[in-house]
């Protein structure tokens, strides 16, 4: 599980990466390379928001990796 893991949370920085731009630049990445809500575009906003659902399974790991 360890490389799932490592490959959401690459997605889920890519889409912060995203995001940021968007806010700093007005430029939305994904829609500069994949088309203005093509079902791709759509899709690669799927997986990145899905990626960061998952990544709150994080707080629970980590806190249980501190207590013991």
């Amino acid at each position: 599980m360890k490389w799932l893991d490592n490959i959401l949370l690459a997605l889920a920085i890519i889409g912060c990466i995203n995001w940021g731009l968007i806010g700093f630049f007005k430029f939305d990445l994904v829609k500069f390379i994949f088309g203005d809500m093509t079902w791709l575009s759509r899709i690669i906003y799927a997986i990145v928001g899905l990626s960061g659902l998952y990544l709150i399974s994080f707080f629970g790991r980590i806190r249980s990796a501190v207590d013991d």
